[in-house]
């Protein structure tokens, strides 16, 4: 069961990035998204980090809530 839900945990992790366009802006060029992570958990170890992740989860808020306005609903 533990494994099973990782594996979902990773997959859906994983459909975010894709989902971020970034799969496609860096040609799927894993070091370069294995760097923008580092770069991510960097500025995430600055003072700031609980604005950093207000901004973020905002930005995210707004793009997930874009995206279900674009769906047909049936």
């Amino acid at each position: 069961m533990k494994r099973r839900e990782r594996t979902r945990h990773l997959i859906e992790l994983g459909g975010l990035v894709v989902k971020s366009g970034l799969v496609e802006l860096t040609k799927d060029d894993r070091t370069a998204l294995y760097g923008a992570f580092l770069e991510i958990a960097l500025t995430l170890q600055a003072e700031n980090r609980e604005q950093v992740i207000a901004l973020w989860q905002r930005r995210g808020s707004r793009a997930f809530k874009a995206e279900a306005e674009k769906k047909p609903s049936y």
